[in-house]
């Protein structure tokens, strides 16, 4: 039978492994300098608990923005 002490160390390990779970999307954002950074970082924090909201941010932050041109 586990100790107390060694199920709250669980606990406590899995609960930081799924916060930082939860904030991969924002970090991706961060790392490649999206220019929707902010954006990307509102729609994890608010939505991220949906999945879907979650699903949408990592997408949006693994996306390559599109270069925009100009007429030359």
């Amino acid at each position: 039978m586990a100790s107390n002490f060694s199920v709250g160390l669980m606990t406590l390990a899995f609960l930081f492994f799924f916060v930082a779970l939860y904030f991969v999307p924002m970090g991706v954002a961060i790392a490649r300098k999206h220019r929707n950074t902010g954006a990307i970082v509102a729609l994890n924090l608010f939505l991220g608990w949906t999945m879907v909201g979650w699903v949408l941010a990592l997408v949006w932050a693994l996306m390559v923005p599109h270069k925009e041109h100009c007429a030359s």
